[in-house]
Parts: structure tokens; sequence; C-alpha cells
């Protein structure tokens, strides 16, 4: 059976704005089927690097914490702490960071700010799982400890999976320090140093202090390298490189049993929400956002996090590239955006396999809520 994956478009009226569009939305999705009174609800999201502009924008997120709280729920905003050295990698610094990208406790509805993995990203739950690359995952503990979950995801491409939605903001975004090395473990970086500048962004984000330069030129320390791929993303010439082949699949492999390490421990409680806007061919755990890829799309809402994905990828397929972008080739409606912009990364493999181990559905139905029309005087 195909699952029912529901879509709103950005088209407003005087009748309806945006945010009260999304609550008719959420429960459109079945929001009040999954919440019940005084249900500790996780809102899994991003709060955004510091100087990063591409994630969600705070109003819309009000929203969805004022729909919950219509369930007799009781929500909080969360994250797990980063890998990599920047704005997000302590709780105090991650807390002080969502407050200046908008997400404060009088402007989020009362909600609190509750970091998943603790002060230093240590407060995890090992969860079984018993899957390929996995028997247990690490879950900051806050996470797991909720009764629901809703992940609320901003759709784009990325470096290593190709894209991130719903998948890896549950993942790799709910996992512990632990959890997120765990699933870095098999990737192992080098710089052709025939491109490399010498800049220094590799060594300045390396939280394995692994990079050093040498005659304006960076290497890596076997010994200390963590495998996190920070590098990787930060590199501006694109120097750094791995075996795409043999180890982005196990990576992605290892985030979908994350994914399904939480998920299957809530059974019945958990919703998901791609925004399918601002585009932007990277990570949000950038300092900075490049040019969208595409149009703005819209928001998508599911019970299933595989569909839900898959329906965000086709979304994003079928509209055509934006010039002047990262994105040079495969610019058709149709075409594969996010194959165009990395052609060594086979996206689907997440999907395929999250599917294989039943973590839901590719097969899915797309529900498109109505715009309501303006009012006749």
């Amino acid at each position: 059976m195909p699952a029912d994956v529901f879509f709103m478009d950005l088209t407003a009226t005087s009748r309806e704005n945006l945010p009260g569009k999304l609550g008719r939305l959420l429960k459109k999705a079945g929001i009040k089927n999954i919440l019940g009174k005084n249900d500790h609800t996780a809102v899994k999201l991003h709060f955004g690097e510091q100087g990063n502009t591409a994630y969600i924008r705070p109003v819309f997120i009000r929203k969805i914490i004022e729909t919950i709280r219509t369930t007799g729920a009781q929500p909080f905003l969360t994250d797990a702490n980063t890998l990599y050295v920047g704005t997000r990698s302590n709780a105090v610094s991650h807390i002080k960071t969502a407050i200046e990208n908008g997400f404060s406790y009088s402007s989020m509805d009362n909600a609190p700010i509750i970091i998943a993995d603790g002060l230093l990203g240590k407060s995890e739950t090992p969860v079984p799982v018993k899957l390929k690359n996995c028997e247990q995952v690490y879950i900051g503990s806050e996470i797991m400890q909720a009764g629901a979950l809703i992940s609320v995801a901003h759709f784009k491409g990325h470096e290593l999976s190709g894209f991130g939605g719903t998948i890896k903001n549950i993942g790799m975004g709910s996992a512990s320090r632990r959890g997120k090395l765990d699933q870095h473990s098999n990737v192992s970086p080098k710089i052709k140093r025939k491109t490399c500048i010498g800049c220094g962004e590799c060594a300045a984000h390396c939280p394995g202090e692994a990079i050093f330069l040498e005659d304006k030129k960076a290497y890596i320390t076997k010994e200390k390298c963590i495998g996190c791929a920070e590098c990787i993303v930060r590199c501006p010439t694109g120097s750094i490189n791995i075996n795409w082949n043999q180890t982005i699949p196990v990576f992605m492999e290892k985030m979908v049993e994350y994914t399904y390490g939480i998920v299957k421990n809530k059974p019945g409680k958990c919703l998901f929400i791609n925004f399918i806007t601002d585009i932007a061919p990277k990570c949000d755990c950038l300092s900075y956002t490049e040019s969208p890829i595409v149009n703005n799309i819209g928001v998508v809402a599911s019970l299933d996090p595989v569909a839900i994905d898959q329906a965000s990828v086709d979304l994003v397929n079928q509209q055509p590239g934006l010039p002047h972008t990262e994105l040079k080739t495969c610019l058709a409606p149709g075409e594969d955006k996010f194959r165009g912009l990395y052609p060594d990364v086979d996206w689907s493999h997440q999907l395929a396999y999250a599917e294989k181990i039943g973590l839901g559905t590719r097969d899915y139905k797309l529900v498109k809520l109505k715009t309501l029309a303006y009012k006749k005087s």
C-alpha cells in the first residue's frame, strides 16, 4: 500500500496565510492521532549554524508548536550537538546560536530548547537494532525518553548522502557524539595536493586536530582522523576526497539504521515534515548559504519517513534548475538534480536500504492541500 504524503504549496490568500495553511497540513497528516495529553514531544530540527540562513523560519516552527499544544501534548525543541568544530558543538553555544537565529523561549510559544545529548554530547542511550552494520545505535537520551517525535527537516543537497531530509535529520541529527563518529567511521579522506591552496579551512574545522599545514599545503595525520568528513564539506576547491563507491553506501546504511532505532521505539508516535524551500546544494551546517538550485516548492508531511523523502526528491527533480548555482548539469525538469550536484553519490541507496529493513515504503500517494479561496465581499 502506498503511504500518504500530504503536500502544501506556498500560495496564500487573505483567507489563509502560510502558517495557517501549515497548521491545516499537520492536522490533515494526522498529528492529532499520534499525540496524546501530556506526551513529551521532541520537535527535532536544525537550528542553523551561525551565519547560515537556509534553516526553517522560526514563524513556521512556532506554528508547529501551537498545533502540537492543541492536542494537549508538551513540546520541546531539540537537536544533538555537532561532531565538527562550530557554534553548535556543545549545549551552551548550541542554545545561544538557536536563540540568535530566532528560536527563543518567548518566540516559540514557551517551548524550551533541550539539547538531546547533553552539555558535551555524551548523554546517550544505546538502542539495540541488530542490523547489517550496527548491533546497537547511540541516540541522544532526551530524544529517546520523549513520548513522541515530530521531525522537522529542511530538505537540501548533501555532500555525503546526496540529499538531506527526514532520514538524515533523525538518523544523523539525533545521534550522540559517539553515534555520529560511528556513522562516519568508514569515511577516510585524502587530500589532492595539486589543487590544495593551503587556505586552512579544513584544519580550522577538524575536531580531531588531525590536519596541519606545511609549505602551504594540507596534510592529514591518519592516526588522529576520526572520519567525520567535515574537511570534505569545508574545502573550497574540492581537494579532499574519499572512495565514494566503497564508503558512502555504508555511511548511508548506518544513517538509516540510526533512524530505525529511533522510529521503531516510538510506534505510532512519529510525524515527519520536510520543508522543500531554500534548497541549497549543501548542508545547513555550513556558516554560509549558497544559492538555491531550484525555486521554492512547498512543505510535505507524512507518517512514513521513507515515503516523505522519496516524494521530496521527486518534487525537486520535477523542477527546472536555476542558473548560476552550484548545479551545472541536470537542469531540465525531470532530470536528477542531486546526481547533478554529486555524480559519485547514489542518493537512492539510503531509500532502498530503508525500505529493505522495514523503515517505510518508497511507494507513495501525494495528497495536495487545496488553497482556500479568497473571501467574496
